[in-house]
Formats: structure tokens, C-alpha cells, sequence
């Protein structure tokens, strides 16, 4: 009975001696130098089987003593862990990706282009097929063959081959078109938008008689002879004068214009009395006018045309009484007239001068304010 309780006194004591052993064992280095612990001695029992018969004593026990370099297999190592990580930074690696998913997109929106221009070049829906697929609009007083003659031109032709920059200047060359405008109205429609220059009178050249705009540009008659204009003639101006020296005659015609049509009474315009107007000389506007008693030949000057007008209709029918064949005034001079008189007309048996001469060389010699009286010669 003795033996038997030494014996299980004996493996009790063994389990306990284990337990503590193995707590020893796993305690950090830290943890026993902050108790102050530079070595720790640990006893181990050689591993008997749990039958035997106990040693008598504790002598058998065998005691080893472990020093720093045995405790370091059981302590954390010192060395890093190398950590795996990306090549490139993170920053770097989101915009590769990004211009990845730009230049995807690029591709894309590119290879789409490039179909859909494949299609719209070859395709027949894009081409112009007659002249029912050109519209044109605002030609009322320019022949409408000849712009269509010039916008027809690419009849047949794809839509986005026709030169639209090339086509407006060749319209623009036409003597009515001011301006001109071409659109692509796809699939396969151009339009040409037309302004018309607005002519201010009639101009003789040569023997021909024909429209201009205020820019001095010559226009001809209109295509639609139902338009009809009420406006004196222009002489003066040759056919071989370049459009600058027009440009500058139509100046001065129109500031004439201008005061003529701005004073008169009652809103009258008093262009409507001129039947022609000679631009020759720039500093005399000679104008042909018919206040309703007949034509006269009027000498306007350079200015003040307005006045000078008003002056020759409060007089002229006090000028038709003193003179019974009246044809020319001269209202350039300040303060006086001069006008020519019946009996200074030259005879049939001369050869006639031009009317421009004639009236110059009699407004030189008659100079009057009030009319003439024949002396009787005495015998």
C-alpha cells in the first residue's frame, strides 16, 4: 500500500516538474531579464516509463543549465521578413492603366472613324445625282442658268468632295452676286444661298445701256424682265475704266443721291426729276432735270448739291419767262447764276459742238442776274 502511493507521489511529482518545465520554456528572453533573470536553470528528468519504480532519491534528476545562446532558438529573430511587393509604385502602376484605357479607347473611337469614313466616300446614298439635288435660293435678278451652271458642276460628284470654298468664289464672279453661300445638306444635297447686289442706276457705256450697283460695278439688265427701275443714266463713265476709278465716280453719285432725296419737300424725292447724270468731271455734277416744264441742262458742282438744287426749282420759272428757250444753269458761283440765253445758241450753218462744250463756253460769256434789253439803234 506504501509502494503504491509512492509510486503515484512519484508521477504526480514528474507532471508537475513537465508543466513547469514547459512554461520555462516558452518564456521570451524580455520577459525574464525584466524579472532580472540573466540564465535560468531548468531541470529535466530523463523520460522513464510510467511503471517504473522511482529513483530513491532526487540525485537521479539530471540538471542542465542553459545560457543566452541556448534561449535564442526560442526567442523572435531579428532580421525582417522580407515583404513581396510591386515592381512599379502604386501611383505610377494607375496611370499606365489609365493611358492603357485611353489609348484602348483611342483605338476604337479611331477604328470607327476610319469606318465610317470608308463608307461615306463610296458609299452611293452620298452622291449628287442631278440638279433636283441642288437647291438654290435668293436669285431673282441673276440669270439662274448661270449659277446653276456653276453649283451643277459637281453633279455626279460624292458630297464631301465638292470644293465649297471654290464654289463660292466662281459664284461671286457673277456680275449680280454680291455674295454667295454653299452647304452640304447630307446625304447628298447642296444648297447655294445667293445676295443679289442692289443697283442705284443705269450707266452708258459705249452704246450700251445697263445697271450699277454703288460700288461702280456694272451689272447688265435683269435675267427677269418683269423687274422694273426707275433711275436717271450715268455718262461719263468709260468701258475700259478699272472698277477703283468707278468706285470713285459712283462715290460722289451717291452723296449726291443722298442730298438730293433727303430735303425734299413734303418727303419728294428729287432724283425722280433727273434723268441723267454726267460724272466726267468730278468737280462739276452736271444733271439733265425736268421739274415738269421741260429738261435743263443743271451745273451742280461738287457740293452742297442740295441748296443749289432748291435754288434752280424757286427760280426756273422766272428763268423761263425772261428766257423763252432755256437749256442750261450754272449754280457753281456764289451769289450769281449763269445761264444761256436763246440768241447764244450757235446758228444751223456752224457744225454743233457737244452739248457739254456748248454749255460751258455760253456760261463763260453770260453772266446775268436779270434779263437783257435790246437798244434801238438811232439814225
Amino acid at each position: 500500500m506504501l509502494a503504491h502511493n509512492s509510486v503515484e507521489r512519484y508521477e504526480m511529482a514528474r507532471d508537475l516538474n513537465e508543466l513547469r518545465d514547459n512554461d520555462e520554456r516558452y518564456l521570451t528572453s524580455r520577459e525574464k531579464t525584466s524579472r532580472g533573470e540573466e540564465s535560468s536553470v531548468r531541470t529535466v528528468r530523463p523520460p522513464r516509463p510510467r511503471n517504473t519504480k522511482p529513483p530513491a532519491d532526487d540525485d537521479d534528476f539530471l540538471t542542465l543549465s542553459l545560457d543566452q545562446d541556448d534561449e535564442a532558438q526560442f526567442l523572435r529573430t531579428e532580421k525582417r521578413v522580407p515583404v513581396r511587393r510591386n515592381v512599379l509604385p502604386k501611383k505610377t502602376a494607375k496611370q499606365i492603366k489609365l493611358a492603357l484605357v485611353i489609348a484602348a479607347a483611342c483605338a476604337l473611337i479611331g477604328g470607327a472613324a476610319a469606318t465610317a469614313y470608308g463608307y461615306g466616300t463610296h458609299s452611293w446614298r452620298f452622291r449628287i445625282d442631278s440638279s433636283d439635288n441642288i437647291e438654290i435660293r435668293g436669285v431673282h435678278n441673276a440669270s439662274r442658268a448661270h449659277v446653276m451652271e456653276v453649283a451643277g458642276a459637281d453633279i455626279g460628284r460624292n458630297i464631301f468632295f465638292v470644293p465649297l470654298e471654290d464654289r463660292r468664289r466662281q459664284l461671286e464672279q457673277i456680275p449680280w452676286v454680291e455674295s454667295a453661300a454653299v452647304m452640304r445638306l447630307l446625304p447628298n444635297h447642296l444648297a447655294v444661298e445667293i445676295k443679289e447686289r442692289e443697283p442705284v442706276a443705269f450707266v452708258q457705256i459705249g452704246s450700251k445701256i445697263s445697271l450699277i450697283d454703288a460700288h461702280g460695278v456694272v451689272m447688265g439688265m435683269p435675267a427677269d424682265r418683269k423687274a422694273k427701275y426707275s433711275f436717271p443714266v450715268i455718262r461719263g463713265i468709260s468701258e475700259t475704266e478699272p472698277l477703283s476709278s468707278r468706285a470713285a465716280a459712283m462715290k460722289i453719285y451717291n452723296r449726291m443721291a443722298q442730298d438730293l432725296d433727303s430735303g425734299g419737300e413734303g418727303g419728294a424725292r428729287y432724283t425722280r426729276q433727273l434723268s441723267e447724270v454726267d460724272l466726267a468731271d468730278p468737280e462739276d455734277v452736271k444733271v439733265m432735270a425736268d421739274e415738269g416744264s421741260g429738261t435743263v441742262l443743271v451745273h451742280l458742282g461738287s457740293q452742297d448739291f442740295l441748296a443749289r438744287y432748291r435754288l434752280y426749282l424757286a427760280h426756273v420759272a422766272e428763268w423761263r419767262k425772261q428766257y423763252q428757250n432755256l437749256q442750261s444753269v450754272d449754280l457753281r458761283y456764289e451769289g450769281q447764276v449763269v445761264v444761256n440765253p436763246d440768241e447764244s445758241q450757235p446758228s444751223a450753218s456752224k457744225k454743233p459742238e457737244p452739248q457739254r462744250l456748248v454749255a460751258q463756253r455760253v456760261m463763260a460769256q453770260h453772266t446775268v442776274t436779270a434779263p437783257r434789253r435790246k437798244t434801238k439803234k438811232r439814225h
